[in-house]
This record gives structure tokens, C-alpha cells and sequence, in this order.
């Protein structure tokens, strides 16, 4: 267990930032679903407004350090060739 204030001030920060963070992954996460449901439904203009609305949020989700830049640019690429190979 903590013993010093600082160690303390640590565990309550860290719990914060974590429920913070998680609220930010989950967030992406449903922008990603939609994208992904939008491709299996066919809906290639769907699709691609939804694949317009990710972008952003998975750069915000790279700035505040919960995605890597090189994972967030691998989930955009490939999104991104699924609404292209739609008809």
C-alpha cells in the first residue's frame, strides 16, 4: 500500500486518468463500429461520411496518448481501403 502523500496523490490521479482514458478508447471504438457496420450494410456513402467523422478522433486519440500514431494510421488505412472496395 502507499505510504507517502505523493504515492497517494499517484493512485487517485492514476484512477482518474484511467476511467478518462478508457472513456476516450471507447469513444473511437464506436466510431470505428459505425464505419464497420456501414461497409456490411453496403452503404458506401454511409460509409464514407462515417469514415470522414473517425479521422479525426483517431488523431484526438493519438494527441492525448491513447493510441499510437503508427495503430491509429493503421485502422484509418484500412478502413479507408474497405469504403474503397465498396461498389
Amino acid at each position: 500500500m502507499a505510504n507517502t502523500p505523493q504515492a497517494k496523490k499517484r493512485i487517485r490521479r492514476n484512477a482518474r486518468r484511467t476511467e478518462v482514458n478508457g472513456a476516450r478508447v471507447s469513444r473511437i471504438r464506436t466510431f470505428i463500429k459505425k464505419v464497420e457496420s456501414a461497409i456490411e450494410l453496403g452503404d458506401k456513402s454511409a460509409a464514407a461520411a462515417a469514415l470522414a467523422a473517425v479521422q479525426p478522433e483517431l488523431a484526438r486519440g493519438v494527441s492525448k496518448g491513447v493510441f499510437h500514431k503508427n495503430t491509429a494510421s493503421r485502422k484509418f488505412g484500412r478502413l479507408t481501403k474497405a469504403v474503397g472496395g465498396l461498389a
